[in-house]
């Protein structure tokens, strides 16, 4: 198979809203059975977001960054799992975390996905913990400043 021609590109909440909120609605809520009202926050219009867009600008994915430099709400449509879609959003967040002076950025892994992102630099802290009946760690990275 020929590899999957993608892009990310920033995402601003109040343009890209709807399509910021029906992947994660597809993969959290549908998919993972997030209630809805855990799904959504007040933090969402002060974020910075990411899209990935398939062929045909169709929404493929998207992660969000806070304010208080954590990455969240990574989440990939479940054709485009495996296909490097994750590690590129990841990359445009954490560049997104450089762009805006942040020294270490923090997440809540779910616990099968630590390994990814282990191979992104991140370590695991702290105990597992339930967040949305979920198993999580706390995982950090440290970008070098010197």
């Amino acid at each position: 198979m020929a590899p999957a021609s993608f892009i990310v590109r920033p995402a601003d909440w109040h343009v890209d809203g709807e399509r910021l909120r029906a992947i994660r609605r597809a993969v959290f809520v549908q998919e993972q059975g997030v209630p809805e009202e855990l799904e959504w926050d007040e933090l969402d219009e002060h974020c910075r977001h990411v899209l990935a867009l398939g062929p045909g600008e169709v929404v493929i994915g998207t992660g969000r960054l806070t304010p208080d430099a954590r990455i969240g709400r990574m989440a990939v449509a479940r054709e485009w799992r495996g296909l490097g879609v994750g590690s590129a959003i990841l990359t445009a967040l954490l560049q997104e975390a450089q762009n805006a002076g942040c020294v270490i950025v923090s997440l809540h892994a779910q616990v099968h996905a630590l390994p990814f992102y282990e191979k992104h630099g991140f370590s695991a802290q702290g105990l597992e913990f339930l967040e949305a009946d979920i198993p999580h760690r706390v995982m950090k990275i440290e970008f070098d400043t010197r």
